[in-house]
């Protein structure tokens, strides 16, 4: 029995109730089916089952996803129901740290570093199932809200009673050019042009603003490209079609250091990245484990970005 209450258990119409529910959160038929490996019309029997039981309707669907008053009286309840499942789950398997699934979303920057050191994890405790996902920051603290994932990681610290925050790492945002190319001042810069990503500007903002505080800023710099994929925005750069500003971690993952560097400079943008929980329990055994793995390897990491900064090469000043 124990076995079976590791994973969140409702009632025998768990799996109906889940459909619902993920439908709710992903607000599109296509994207519900993939994420829980059903078909569409599986999805929309599912829809359908809960209209009968509770007779009324739950989804508008003329005009996209939408929950009806009684859609989103029964999220709450199957929300409810979750969290009472997953204490119960929790007081009945906490004895081993070293089986069952732990989940962690973070950023894609930070979870690029994570990533394979999670894969450690696992190798050496075939017992454990760690479920990993990139998302911002607004999907992540909602997900560890919902007791979708044990674990999350937040670039900025959450305003919740709900949540339990702890610092976890410092990443500083950094200054990315081609290996051979020349940066020493904004014309530098607006001459290479700006490779972009659905942070980029933001980052650019807050990191050349202090290095360049009298130039026009990063909206006067010509893109030279987007890409919304953490994990190839600094391949454009590597082949010289462009700088970005990009997250410490996301660089270091970077397979081609060889082809990129960083520019350093007196006016560092630190984020701290925090930890998060839900604070009405504490983590299982295996979260904690988990958690005490991450922190031995990448903890450390909150000092090495500032001597990675005095090794950089800075530019010279703008006049």
């Amino acid at each position: 029995m124990t076995a079976e209450l590791t994973q969140p258990r409702l009632t025998a119409f768990h799996t109906v109730w889940r459909s619902f529910a993920t439908l709710v959160e992903e607000g599109s038929f296509t994207r519900t089916a993939d994420r829980l490996n059903l078909t569409q019309a599986a999805i929309s029997q599912h829809v359908a089952q809960i209209e009968r039981r509770i007779g009324a309707v739950v989804i508008r669907r003329p005009r996209g996803v939408e929950p009806t008053p009684a859609g989103r009286a029964l999220l709450a309840h199957v929300r409810e129901l979750e969290q009472a499942d997953r204490r119960l789950a929790l007081t009945l398997a906490d004895r081993d740290a070293l089986r069952g699934e732990v989940g962690l979303i973070t950023p894609g920057s930070v979870g690029l570093l994570l990533y394979p050191l999670l894969l450690d994890i696992q190798t050496a405790e075939p017992g454990l199932c760690i479920r990993h996902r990139f998302a911002p920051d607004p999907e992540i603290v909602a997900a560890v809200l919902d007791t979708r994932f044990d674990l999350g990681i937040a670039t900025l610290r959450p305003d919740d009673d709900r949540l339990v925050a702890t610092a976890f790492a410092e990443e500083p945002l950094e200054l990315v050019v081609p290996a051979d190319a020349m940066v020493h001042d904004w014309n530098d810069l607006e001459r290479l042009g700006f490779i972009d990503h659905p942070d980029g500007q933001a980052m650019a903002r807050r990191l050349l603003g202090l290095r360049f505080p009298r130039d026009p800023g990063i909206e006067q710099v010509p893109i030279r490209g987007f890409t919304n994929q953490v994990g190839l925005i600094l391949e454009p750069v590597a082949r010289g079609l462009g700088f970005t500003v990009i997250p410490q971690y996301a660089r270091r993952a970077f397979e081609r250091p060889e082809h990129i560097r960083v520019v350093g400079g007196d006016d560092p943008v630190v984020d701290t990245l925090w930890l998060i929980r839900r604070a009405e329990w504490p983590l299982t055994a295996r979260a904690r484990h988990v958690v005490d793995r991450l922190n031995a390897q990448v903890g450390g990491t909150r000092d090495q970005p500032r001597a990675e900064r005095a090794a950089a090469t800075k530019p010279s000043s703008h006049s």
